[in-house]
């Protein structure tokens, strides 16, 4: 019979204490690293329509026990807020359908509002009107098959509305190249050559007869381009079978504001970076990349060379239909600034901004009902107004939240 020995038996059970401190410790790493990746992925889609808690409020109670007066949020200068008269906005009839990255033209009273997203999963393919006279949606339409859905480049020459590139279907997928034109008159549409390459939220607009196409992302969504095509068209066709290459932007990227004025071209904000499908995904779910917004603003003189003009007053991105032209100066509401420095999250803008064409300078005029992205601006008989978009949590947490279809407006008296 073998003997006990106490000796063997305190070895035994140091092995069995390490190898348990071992497991419990690889437990504690696997159980981490999913968290972190839930976690990221939660992050990903609070950027659209999942609510999260909050977490850069202080804890309820402090290191001492003692219960705090109040939560207090890290925002610095930039992020934060910027003072601004609080206007009177009145709530008009919501649009049919919410949307987020849509695109609008105003033609006289007539607002004409494109496709873009009811959701992540959800794409629209259709053309809403609302008249500014009656203040009423009046109409619906149907977009051609084989155009894109969202990131859109729009202009107009009063007439005929010219519809380039932009990303097909949900999610994250990728632009394509393909390029309309809509006669609001017959409401039928009618082909225009393809861009040299697909491009995701490029800079549009007519300028001395052409319909010139800058920057934007590329293929994949994410990666800057600094190209610059024009196409020579008028009444609704295409005087040329290819585009002409142009002098590159100077900064890339999309979701900037277009706009001609006093026979000059303005390029203003956006970001370079967004979205890019996650690899492998069936569906091109939606995985965030590395984002810079900024304010810079660029204009297009008679020699055809690129002028620096003084910047938004915060980072802007998100605004490519989200101005108009009001006594010499460009009116620009809401978009988004840089990401949260703790948390990362997306922070939407709530101001209108206003920049002088005389005196070529910015300054804040007025407060959104609340932050909101990709709003769609139109301006007739004094009233601005805005509709759609994707709006804020609250009036104390700038994460964007809901998408909507409401629309906006408040008297406008510049000074």
């Amino acid at each position: 019979m073998a003997r006990f020995h106490p000796k063997h038996t305190f070895s035994t059970k140091i092995i069995i204490t390490i190898f348990l401190s071992l497991s419990t410790f690889i437990a504690i790493a696997f159980i981490a690293n999913h968290i972190f990746h839930s976690s990221a992925h939660i992050s990903i889609t609070s950027n659209w329509l999942i609510d999260i808690p909050n977490n850069t409020t202080t804890p309820p109670h402090n290191q001492h026990g003692v219960k705090n007066k109040a939560p207090e949020r890290f925002l610095s200068a930039t992020f934060a807020d910027i003072p601004a008269p609080q206007w009177s906005w009145e709530q008009m009839d919501s649009a049919p359908v919410p949307r987020l990255d849509g695109y609008s033209i105003q033609i006289q009273n007539l607002f004409y509002v494109f496709s873009g997203y009811a959701n992540l999963d959800h794409v629209h393919s259709h053309v809403d009107v609302f008249d500014f006279r009656s203040n009423k949606w009046v109409d619906k339409f149907d977009t051609p098959k084989e155009m894109a859905h969202s990131h859109l480049g729009v202009a107009t020459d009063g007439r005929y509305i010219y519809i380039v590139s932009g990303q097909y279907g949900p999610q994250c997928r990728g632009p394509i190249s393909t390029a309309f034109v809509l006669d609001t008159i017959t409401k039928k549409w009618d082909n225009l050559p393809p861009l040299p390459f697909p491009r995701y939220a490029p800079a549009t607009q007519l300028w001395r007869g052409r319909l010139h196409v800058m920057g934007g992302g590329k293929e994949n969504r994410h990666t800057p381009a600094l190209d610059h095509w024009s196409l020579a068209v008028k009444d609704g066709k295409a005087l040329e079978k290819q585009w002409r290459t142009e002098i590159p932007i100077p900064r890339g990227g999309p979701h900037r504001a277009c706009i001609v004025v006093n026979d000059h071209l303005y390029v203003i904000g956006g970001q370079e970076g967004d979205f890019m499908p996650k690899p492998g995904s069936p569906i091109f779910k939606c995985s965030r990349r590395h984002e810079v917004v900024y304010g810079d603003v660029y204009m297009l003189d008679d020699e055809m060379k690129w002028k620096v003009l003084p910047p938004m007053p915060k980072p802007n991105s998100h605004i490519e239909c989200a101005w108009v032209i009001v006594n010499n100066s460009i009116i620009i509401t809401g978009g988004t600034t840089e990401k949260h420095p703790v948390t990362k999250r997306m922070m939407l803008v709530g101001e209108v901004f206003q920049f002088n064409l005389d005196s070529k300078k910015w300054s804040v005029i007025g407060k959104l009902p609340y932050r909101v992205k990709t709003t769609l601006a139109g301006f007739w008989d004094g009233w601005l107004y805005f509709t759609s978009g994707q709006r804020d949590r609250g009036p104390d947490n700038p994460q964007p939240r809901k998408v909507v279809g409401e629309t906006w407006r408040t008297k406008l008296s510049l000074s």
